[in-house]
């Protein structure tokens, strides 16, 4: 870890828009930026450094390469297009992510390694700000209650980005019985001085259920803390809504509906489907809970931003294994040419990400019509007769919005009735919704070893390249051909092997078995 720790300190500037060169990285002042010993010295410089840290989440560093000049990592845009590669319902036509769509990447795959050390950089920003932060309210810098909320934005992040790491470099939460296997370290000590490099680096892997319990505590701590109320920043309500996610991978059912109870009359769902991705409300608009934000000069660039992805480069486009999916119907919305669909030489590609000039799309990381599916799934799999009726209502709340005439195509009581009809249903509504946000992979990692609704590891996928147009023909579900092979759950590329550069400096965390 030591390697990866101090190319983290990077974290201990305060105007942290721009990353430094590897042999800068290793400097503990780093050159051209304030230290640590000043940046929670005025408010002014807390408030800038809080928004570095947001920074760190939207653009990362890639390759020791400068943070402008980032792909994304963690929360910018990788997640979105790291979730989607390794699932099924996406195509990767070039190598970009080739080698996580076909389950080919080593300890040594930059993709892969960068999640790990800009997910951890991240990690460590805000344990610098929650410590820097404490001192300062201590110190009479700021008051406790601005103090608190930063704090609480800061375990937001760090909450959530420990999380999103075990959904790639752990199994998942029902691997064991109690969750007693493997998860990562959970780190809750900024990294600045050499001393903490070292007492750090001893440090072993919590088990994904102390991971669970830590990532639950920071949420809670965010939500009693965070008075902020903006989707571009962690809030009281998106610590909530992010809750239900973690409890629904924890199969954890009565406290998604009570998470998620908590948010009613908060926000609503958009008029239209297209809605909360159009560029000029994308972080205004009534049903986006969590956004990272983007500017015209702050973004993941053309090798990394959402719309140059998925949409102007071509490099990943909707595969027709989702296509021609039959319960995701033909006068579907979500379908609407030029709004949701971009068709070029007849593949489909989203165009949930359209300002292919400037770059500004935000990365959605929770919105509000993922409450409302976590919650449906929750009450069907209560298995009650009043919870039976709120799941279907929920479901449908989320999909009638994108029916053509939802009064005929609702889904109704008399088909879906029981846990075994209702959480397919929803489960395909939320490949359909989600569609090219990154919730593929997630979905695929809990359902492993489901009891109503399982999933034998990574499903088979079209061939690593562009899809023949005549493949996205509807009528039928697509048969095949499939040019990646399912990989079974007992391969131990279900999950990413730590980084080697991680394991050349801390071999005793351990690396993932048979890597």
């Amino acid at each position: 870890m030591k390697n990866i720790i101090k190319s983290i300190l990077l974290s201990a500037v305060v105007l942290g828009m721009s990353s430094c060169t590897e042999e800068k990285i290793l400097d503990l002042v780093p050159i051209n930026n304030v230290p640590t010993d000043l940046a929670f010295t005025t408010p002014t410089y807390i408030e800038t450094y809080m928004a570095g840290v947001y920074n760190a989440a939207a653009i990362g560093t890639y390759n020791s390469g400068t943070s402008n000049g980032g792909r994304g990592y963690v929360w910018g845009a990788a997640f979105v297009e790291q979730g989607e590669c390794m699932g099924e319902d996406a195509v990767n036509n070039a190598t970009f992510y080739q080698l996580t769509y076909t389950q080919t990447y080593d300890p040594t795959s930059a993709n892969n390694v960068y999640y790990w050390v800009d997910g951890y950089r991240l990690i460590n920003r805000c344990n610098l700000m929650i410590e820097g932060v404490t001192d300062a309210v201590a110190k009479g810098v700021i008051t406790k209650a601005v103090g608190d909320d930063y704090i609480g934005q800061s375990k937001f992040l760090r909450a959530i980005t420990h999380f999103e790491l075990l959904n790639y470099f752990a199994r998942p939460y029902n691997h064991t019985a109690g969750a007693t296997h493997l998860g990562i370290p959970y780190r809750e000590v900024g990294v600045n001085t050499q001393a903490e490099i070292d007492s750090e680096n001893a440090k072993p892997r919590n088990t994904v259920a102390e991971c669970y319990a830590k990532v639950l505590a920071d949420l809670d701590d965010a939500e009693k803390l965070i008075t902020t109320a903006t989707t571009s920043r962690a809030s009281k309500n998106a610590a909530i809504a992010f809750k239900t996610r973690v409890y629904l991978q924890k199969r954890d059912w009565a406290n998604v509906v009570a998470e998620g109870t908590k948010l009613n009359g908060k926000y609503t769902l958009t008029a239209k489907p297209g809605d909360p991705f159009v560029p000029a409300s994308n972080l205004t608009n009534s049903e986006s809970i969590f956004s990272i934000a983007h500017s015209a000069t702050s973004n993941p660039q053309v090798n990394a931003a959402l719309a140059s992805i998925l949409n102007s480069r071509a490099l990943v486009n909707i595969s027709p294994i989702i296509w021609r999916e039959p319960k995701w119907l033909v006068d579907d919305k979500r379908r609407e040419e030029g709004v949701m669909i971009k068709t070029v030489a007849g593949r489909k590609y989203t165009n949930k990400y359209s300002d292919i000039v400037n770059l500004t799309d935000a990365a959605p990381v929770i919105r509000y019509a993922e409450v409302l599916l976590n919650m449906a799934e929750a009450q069907a799999r209560l298995n009650t007769a009043s919870s039976l009726t709120s799941s279907l209502a929920l479901l449908n709340q989320v999909r009638n919005r994108s029916l053509a005439n939802p009064l005929t195509q609702a889904y109704t009581a008399a088909t879906l009735n029981t846990p075994q009809t209702l959480v397919p249903a929803i489960l395909i509504e939320r490949r359909i919704e989600f569609l090219m946000e990154g919730r593929r992979w997630s979905d695929i990692h809990r359902l492993q070893n489901d009891d109503i609704a399982p999933i034998n590891g990574i499903p088979a996928k079209l061939a690593n390249a562009a899809p023949a147009a005549a493949l996205y023909t509807l009528g039928t579900a697509y048969p095949g051909p499939f040019g990646v092979p399912a990989l079974p759950y007992t391969d131990y590329k279900f999950i990413w092997p730590i980084p080697q550069i991680e394991m050349n400096t801390n071999p005793g965390l351990g690396q993932n078995p048979n890597w």
